[in-house]
């Protein structure tokens, strides 16, 4: 009799046991599976970033094109990015802005990006003027400051090194970012590479959040600026 009652209580706590291990082994074989559930695909994110005004900077004869490209992009390539206009360096979206860090940084360049994103600023109905731009430089030093709305900016302000167009490229997102701000805008830029064919995009924190959780996290695709600035030793 106590024989049985103990091969019963060993069989009961086998199969306690097996029932454990097969739920470890379900819970482990369902969670690849969730996460690959929750990439979206290149239409489900056009519709998503459309209901969160992502394409109404987006002129209406451009509108078409420009999601079914970002669509292509997302589908082929797992990759985010706009539609260039023509042969122009312009997006349709205008919301993606290629950038020449190295013009960027030279004498010039701070005005001519400064007019490459004011229509952004103006679809959005905020203020973008500029003026007083100044240079204080020596053999070793620059110091270029400028005002935009009023208020003084620094573009740059430090001795020359192999970090000066990241430096650069670096505090004009940081300019742009504060007058939004200041204006009570949504919309931040964030940086995604700086070299020749430097690149940056304009998002809201939610239009950024659908973006950080679909695509790629490398360095071909947005980040905050904060960031940016730590993986690039800024």
């Amino acid at each position: 009799m106590h024989r049985l009652k103990f091969l019963l209580l060993i069989g009961i706590l086998v199969s306690c046991n097996s029932n454990k291990k097969q739920s470890i082994g379900n819970e482990q074989s369902e969670n690849p599976k969730t996460e690959t559930e929750q990439k979206l695909t290149g239409n489900q994110i056009v519709a998503k970033l459309d209901s969160l005004d992502f394409f109404n900077l987006t002129d209406q004869s451009e509108l078409e094109q420009t999601k079914n490209e970002m669509v292509k992009s997302k589908d082929e390539l797992n990759f985010f990015s706009g539609t260039l206009r023509g042969e122009t360096m312009d997006f349709t979206d205008n919301r993606f802005y290629w950038i020449d860090c190295e013009e960027l940084f030279e004498i010039g360049g701070l005005t001519e990006y400064l007019d490459k994103v004011k229509p952004a600023f103006e679809k959005l109905n905020l203020n973008f003027n500029y003026a007083n731009e100044k240079n204080e430089q020596s053999e070793n030093y620059w110091k270029h400051t400028i005002e935009l709305n009023g208020k003084e900016y620094i573009a740059f302000d430090g001795a020359f090194t192999d970090k000066d167009w990241g430096i650069a490229y670096a505090n004009f997102i940081s300019i742009l970012n504060d007058e939004l701000e200041l204006q009570n805008s949504k919309n931040r830029f964030y940086p995604i590479r700086c070299d020749n064919g430097g690149e940056m995009v304009l998002l809201t924190d939610k239009q950024f959040e659908i973006v950080k959780e679909n695509y790629p996290n490398d360095n071909e695709h947005p980040k905050k600026l904060s960031e940016w600035k730590l993986e690039n030793g800024l």
